[in-house]
Parts: structure tokens; sequence; C-alpha cells
């Protein structure tokens, strides 16, 4: 749960042991009230993007529920949210169910060579100790300053584990079948070097220096543990940018994310997290994360008319409401037909192919970055989609929906999938110890 935290002093580079006090000023009723307001926000669900218009956004219900739609809140205020690190506070990981921040980087790592399990563990703990410090708005000492005039600005930390890290500490038998790799799919043009990873971290913040030095951080922490093998860099709206809260849009201008999973759904746990009777009991209450790098081919979209554009998705570009009809969030009406006896929603749309509904009720929590590389040497934007979704059994989530996906859904002759990985998340760090310590110290 997101609560307004304890304001911690920033240190001074240069005398770390001498407070420092953040500049503030007097501080309305109205203004500790959305600060309040902003803190129980993030107890409610998580905010994202995919590709489409069957999933990703969490964060409007959830910030309706909680009445936050009477005013958008001051952009002053947004510095002011802590989200719970340890396990304490939070059973999950940050960065799951936390609303999408405004700026993220996803970063990938190989153990050192040389590096064994004891190496891989110390790293874990030191990783720990600095996302613990970074989340509540503190700065480690020896900082380099970047971070200092901030508060937390929902900073979240995520840590991962790929399929290799396995193999690279010893701990085949501990490896979750969940975390076989991904099938190839016809549409992958995949770069092995931008692809998995022994240990994955999702950095989100809602402020982008926050978000680099917590990413500059955890990359000093790792030096002589584990090199650097890939790392990404997104962003999204900035809460409080739109009079109200409402599904964000993708690069291609389409609402994006009306039927993600939400934490209020009675089997969302039983979707989204690993249960208790899973083989491998280091994992239960964890989850997996499949990462994808998905370029948008915004020029030939661009090209294509409004009414094209809402035909390949199925939605409505203005609001995002099915073609069948209503709101955003009016079901739709798969068996519709309009008066030339054809599907209001054409049987290829982007829409009903990744429904629920047309993947034996297949879901999974979207989460994405959008990110923009600059341009390509034909000037076509390096644009799209940093694709992250969560899930207790990829097998049965992201593979079965991309099956279904990569056989005959109109929006892919716009896409590019270039990056992959699937990581294995565990459980938050439990008090005194630090991420993935089950596993290693078990």
């Amino acid at each position: 749960m997101s609560k307004q935290p304890k304001q911690a002093p920033a240190r001074r580079p240069s005398d770390p042991q001498v407070p420092a006090q953040r500049a503030s000023a007097p501080q309305t009723s109205t203004e500790l009230s959305r600060r309040r307001l902003l803190g129980t926000v993030g107890a409610a669900g998580a905010a994202g993007l995919v590709v489409g218009g069957a999933g990703g956004a969490l964060g409007v219900s959830a910030a309706r529920s909680a009445g936050r739609d009477a005013a958008h809140e001051a952009l002053t205020t947004i510095g002011s949210t802590e989200v719970p690190f340890r396990q304490a506070r939070a059973k999950h990981q940050a960065g799951i169910t936390t609303p999408l921040q405004a700026s993220g980087h996803l970063v990938a790592f190989d153990l050192a060579p040389g590096a064994d399990r004891k190496a891989a563990a110390a790293l874990l703990r030191r990783w720990s100790r600095t996302a613990e410090e970074l989340m509540a708005g503190r700065t480690p000492d020896a900082d380099t300053g970047v971070a200092l005039d901030a508060g937390p600005s929902s900073l979240s930390i995520t840590f991962g584990l790929g399929h290799s890290f396995f193999d690279r500490t010893g701990l085949q038998k501990q490896r979750p079948v969940q975390l076989d790799p991904l099938p190839e799919f016809s549409a992958d043009a995949l770069d092995p070097d931008r692809s998995n990873g022994d240990l994955w971290i999702q950095i989100g913040a809602d402020d982008a220096l926050v978000a680099f030095h917590a990413l500059r951080t955890l990359q000093k922490d790792a030096a002589g543990s584990a090199r650097l093998r890939w790392q990404m860099n997104g962003f999204n709206r900035t809460p409080g940018a739109t009079a109200h809260p409402m599904t964000a849009r993708n690069l291609m201008g389409q609402v994006d994310g009306t039927n993600n999973p939400k934490p209020s759904d009675k089997d969302f746990d039983e979707r989204i997290f690993v249960g208790r009777d899973a083989d491998q009991a280091w994992m239960r209450g964890g989850s997996y994360a499949v990462v994808r790098r998905i370029r948008m081919l915004l020029d030939d979209w661009e090209k294509r008319s409004r009414h094209d554009q809402e035909k390949i998705i199925g939605r409505r570009k203005d609001n995002g409401a099915p073609l069948t009809g209503g709101s955003e969030t009016t079901p739709m009406r798969l068996e519709a037909s309009g008066a030339d006896g054809l599907p209001v929603i054409p049987a290829n749309a982007h829409a009903r192919v990744a429904a629920p509904e047309s993947n034996q009720g297949a879901a999974m929590l979207r989460r994405p970055f959008s990110f923009h590389d600059g341009f390509r040497e034909d000037g076509a934007p390096d644009a799209g989609l940093l694709f992250v979704c969560w899930q207790a059994d990829p097998l049965r989530a992201f593979t079965q929906v991309q099956r279904k996906l990569d056989s005959g859904d109109a929006l892919s002759p716009f896409l590019r999938h270039e990056a992959s990985g699937l990581f294995a998340v565990p459980p938050a760090a439990e008090p005194g110890g630090y991420v993935g310590r089950p596993l290693l110290e078990g």
C-alpha cells in the first residue's frame, strides 16, 4: 500500500552525517488532503498500456474507487508518495500492482565470470538494502546527489531472476518449470543481445531524475558482481496531467488499457500471483514477468484512416468504446453483426483476438511503458512499447494469448517484436532479509 511518508532529510554528499532540510512551503489543508488522497490511491491498482484494446490500465478504476476524480492532484504532491519495499507492509514486490509511473527503466544484468551463489546472494542483499533506502526517499552515503531535492516520487524497484541465473548459481533443481523459455512466434525478430539475462530490474518513478538516480545507484552496486546486459528507457503520462483520471493512450493514439484485471476481481491473485501449492516454495506469492520490446511502425499506421485504425483495433479512437457501442467500459458484443452481415468487430480485430473470451479466459496484468529511442536511418521513429505483463503462469497467460495473436491479428503488420525476456519475480523481502533469500539460503 502506498502511504504518505515521513520525509527523511536529504544528506549532502560532502558531509553524509549532517542532515540538510528540504525546502518546504507552508501546506494548506487542501494540499495535505491531496497528499493523503495520493497515498490512498496506491493501494488500489496498477495503470498500464498494452498494444490494442484488450488490456492495460488499472489506475483509472482504482482512482475512482478512492474518490480521486473529484480533483486531480497538484503536481507539487507528486514527489510525496512512498511505495513500500518490505513484506511487513506488502506481500508482493513493488512495481506489480503499483500505479504505473511517468518514467521507467528496464535493465538486465549477467553475473560476472566466476560469480557464484554466494556472490549472487551478496548482490541481491546489497540491491535490496539500496532499494529500501531509495524507495523511502533517503539517499545512500557517498551518493551522487542527483535526487537530493526530491521525495520518493512513487519510486518502485522490482527484482527478477532469469532462466540462466539458476545455471550460474547451481540452483537448477529450484528452477520453476514456468521459467522454461518462451516459444518462438512467427512475428519475432528478436535481438539476443537485448533479450533475457541472469537478473532483471524494473524501475518506475513519477520523477525522471529519481528514476535515473535509482538506475545509476543500482548499477554501481553491481560493480564486480554483475555486468550490464541491456537497458531500456520508458515513459507514460505524468499523474495530474489530465483534468481527471483516464485511461492512457499508446503511441498509436489509441485509448489503451480498458480491460486489465483489477485487484477487486475475485480471481485476481490466482491469475497474477503464484499460489501456496507451487512446487517451488520460494516463489509462493511471487509472479512471472514477460518483457517485450515492441516497435510500432508509426509511419505506416498514421497513413491509415481513422476508420481503418478503429477496424484494426476493434474500438473507437476518441473514447476507447467498442465498435458495438457504449462507453469505454461497455463489454464488447463479439456476436454483433452489421447490416452487411459481417461482424461489427472484425474477426481479426486486435481487441477480439486478445480478449479473454477468445483465449479460454487467459488474462495477464499488463503494465508497460512507451519508448522513443530516436529515429532510424529512414527517418521512421524508433518508438513503441516496452511491454511488461504479470501472471502466475506464463504458459497459460502470455503464451496462450500471443499464440492467438500470432495466428491472425490485424495489428501485427504494424508491430515488430525486437527483444524478449521471462523472469521469475520472488515475493517481497521479509523483514531483515533480501529479495530471493529463501531461494539462495534455503
